[in-house]
């Protein structure tokens, strides 16, 4: 299957609504679907969140990123809370992705993408759609756009308020990094801009300073050369992603724009499928299919081979190289056996596919208290796992979860 084109074709048969006539999983029951209408409809007239250039500078990227020429580091919370939403919660993710592109690009030599698993990360799948606490039964929590975390029948009951509250908050967190980025918070001549206390306590920061110095020199090398500032690197491009789960509320901002063809989701550059809600005639891929952004799919161990290429073809069906991600969480008892097959059968189609591995998500251990923690030394493998694969290409990809 050739590549004959780098624009999204309009989608055959498809609208933003279309999903609606699919199965659907992992959506809130509202109790009043009238407020819930009403709602969208506001959210439909406010303004986008992030534009259609933007989101093509981000696929130009990825597709860089297809062929090896690019590293994309993706990272940010499981799951965002409205409470998280201040100048120092934001400041501080932004720091550590940072910092680790900064070491990224002295180890790998490669460009880094730099995409922010935030600004519009409330909504969070569940594996019941009740939670039991002795002799109470209620609503299980699904993020902050949907209900709220208190064991109340107030606080779990869906209410479609939150969702304007979702996208204010969004809002609120793109436009102060955008901020931070023009203003130079992060220009790679300041990266002390971009110390975390936690740093200075690991047994690696003293090489993390030598790799800070060491750029630093290099730039100061080629501005000599250059006789001035090197005026690209004053600056750097960060884009924003969240899973695309709660879809009344992804349609609302799903928009075309004056002179491009094809249908933008413009509440984020990079959304994506979660593993719960992948199935190939679901409505989660049936809304995803239509989408001119850049997308990505989270794949577990229950896929299959034929599922990754099914989804593929269904979801780039043009093959558009930087369109598809595919972000692997198998965990790293199953990552070597699970993942070559399923690149090996990518590779005999020829597919445009842009592998990111996600270390944290599968390695979860439960504690007494009912938290999931990812253990790192566990996640190692899935770092690791790539080197088996022959193309250089195939080393360039990691997600990670900063909580």
């Amino acid at each position: 299957m050739k590549n004959l084109t780098n624009e999204m074709p309009l989608p055959v048969n498809w609208t933003p609504g279309s999903w609606q006539k699919k199965k659907v999983a992992q959506q809130p029951a509202y109790a009043n679907p009238e407020i819930l209408q009403k709602v969208l409809v506001q959210l439909a007239y406010l303004p986008p969140l992030v534009s259609s250039w933007e989101i093509e500078n981000l696929k130009r990227q990825l597709a860089e990123a297809v062929h090896g020429r690019r590293f994309l580091l993706q990272g940010g919370d499981c799951s965002e809370s409205f409470e998280d939403c201040t100048s120092d919660s934001i400041a501080r993710k932004l720091k550590i992705l940072l910092q680790m592109s900064l070491v990224l690009v002295q180890g790998a030599k490669k460009r880094v993408i730099r995409v922010g698993r935030f600004a519009g990360q409330y909504a969070k799948p569940r594996s019941a759609n009740l939670e039991t606490r002795g002799e109470v039964t209620l609503p299980s929590y699904r993020g902050d756009m949907i209900n709220r975390l208190g064991f109340t029948p107030e606080e779990r009951e869906p209410n479609p308020e939150l969702l304007l509250r979702a996208y204010e908050r969004a809002g609120l967190t793109i436009n102060f990094i955008r901020a931070l980025v023009d203003g130079g918070f992060a220009d790679l001549h300041h990266p002390e801009y971009w110390d975390v206390g936690f740093v200075s306590k690991s047994p690696l920061a003293k090489e993390y300073m030598q790799t800070v110095e060491s750029i630093g020199e290099s730039l100061r090398f080629m501005e000599i050369l250059a006789g001035g500032s090197l005026g690209e690197i004053n600056r750097v491009d960060f884009f924003t992603s969240h899973e695309g789960l709660h879809l009344h509320y992804e349609q609302a901002q799903t928009r075309q724009v004056p002179r491009r063809e094809g249908w933008y989701n413009l509440a984020t550059h990079f959304p994506w499928i979660g593993e719960r809600t992948r199935a190939i005639d679901g409505a989660h891929v049936e809304y995803f299919r239509g989408l001119a952004n850049p997308i990505g799919v989270k794949i577990g161990p229950s896929v299959t081979p034929n599922d990754a290429v099914a989804l593929a073809q269904k979801l780039n069906p043009n093959n558009i190289a930087g369109h598809l991600t595919f972000i692997h969480r198998f965990g790293a008892e199953r990552v070597e056996n699970c993942l070559p097959p399923i690149v090996e059968a990518i590779r005999l189609q020829k597919l445009n596919i842009l592998w990111c591995c996600d270390p944290m998500h599968g390695n979860t251990e439960n504690t007494s208290g009912g938290l999931k923690p990812g253990a790192l030394i566990r996640s190692c493998p899935n770092w690791n796992s790539p080197s088996k694969f022959s193309k250089p290409a195939e080393l360039t990809w990691v997600e990670c979860i900063l909580n």
